[in-house]
């Protein structure tokens, strides 16, 4: 079933009874969890993760209801459940149209889909979601902006997405700030309320140190606007580290995944930038940029006397010294 069926059936009220959501995109399965979970008077029964238990789901789903509501059985697992399993549980769904089953699979393994339990022949559905095109991403923001009555356009909708790296879950998570203003919600508004512009800038600023090209200009930038010296090296140290740790992994399994390093995924384009940024610095330059930063960082804390700007300068210049 594709995202855009799954989309009329539930604006037709008509969603699925026994489904399973996964792919690339984390923040989609979350999303339509929570739409085709959202059952009135269900008697509910959520097993995430480590909670799972077969024969708890099985008397959830072998039980009638005592007000002859339905049964709602919800699995978030980020390991697959057995097949066996899924298939008892969507056989007792069948049995009793009263029962609900609602699988969200976290897990990154989908060679080996268990999907099959869920054909439309044993009366069940299986949706696969992408990572949605940046576009895409626009759309979802601007339709849940609608629903919390949100008054915003198109052009700020992007905005806000790139001032989280179009990163979708970051920017929806952001919606909640702009709710509480009572007026349409500008570019400015965002500056001001979204955290998160500063993140990108600093990228911008570090990516430039790194690549050693001319950082004066973002780095005034980010001194003018009220970042601090110590967070801009900090910052800088777990970029660096970010890198050293895609380097290991891609020297180990000869490809970069994001959601193995860092445990959450990244934004394609970014896991691809960061991947090839990783392998152009060597074991020992990472050793030493690090060394340096955690030394600098730890002078710059323990003296309250020292011109800290005149501290981070100095790094800045040498750090791009061990590199060149």
């Amino acid at each position: 079933m594709r995202r855009q069926d799954l989309d009329q059936a539930l604006s037709r009220n008509n969603a699925p009874k026994v489904i399973m959501l996964y792919g690339e995109s984390h923040f989609l399965i979350e999303r339509y969890t929570k739409l085709l979970s959202n059952i009135a008077d269900a008697s509910v029964l959520s097993l995430y993760h480590s909670e799972y238990d077969f024969s708890q789901a099985k008397n959830h789903l072998s039980q009638g209801s005592l007000f002859g509501d339905q049964n709602l059985l919800i699995i978030k697992n980020e390991k697959k459940v057995p097949k066996s399993d899924l298939e008892t549980l969507v056989a007792l769904c069948a049995k009793n149209p009263d029962n609900i089953l609602i699988y969200a699979y976290y897990g990154t393994d989908f060679k080996k889909s268990v999907a099959a339990a869920f054909s439309p022949k044993k009366e069940g559905q299986e949706v696969r979601f992408f990572t949605p095109y940046f576009n895409e991403a626009k759309k979802i923001l601007m339709q849940e902006s609608k629903q919390r009555k949100i008054e915003i356009d198109m052009g700020a909708i992007e905005h806000l997405l790139l001032s989280q790296n179009s990163d979708i879950s970051l920017a929806y998570n952001e919606l909640s700030k702009l709710q509480i203003l009572n007026h349409r919600v500008t570019s400015k508004d965002i500056d001001e309320l979204v955290y998160g512009l500063a993140e990108v800038k600093l990228d911008t600023f570090i990516l430039k140190l790194l690549q050693r090209q001319d950082f004066t200009s973002n780095l005034q930038q980010l001194l003018e606007h009220g970042e601090d010296e110590i967070r801009i090296i900090t910052a800088i140290s777990a970029f660096v580290t970010q890198l050293y740790l895609f380097n290991i992994y891609i020297k180990i399994h000869g490809v970069a995944s994001s959601v193995d390093i860092l445990g959450y995924k990244l934004p394609a384009f970014i896991e691809k930038d960061r991947a090839a940024l990783s392998i152009r610095y060597k074991h020992e330059s990472y050793t030493k940029m690090i060394t340096l930063l955690m030394q600098n960082e730890l002078t710059m804390k323990s003296s309250g006397n020292l011109d800290k700007e005149a501290i981070l300068i100095s790094t800045l210049i040498e750090l791009q010294g061990i590199i060149s």
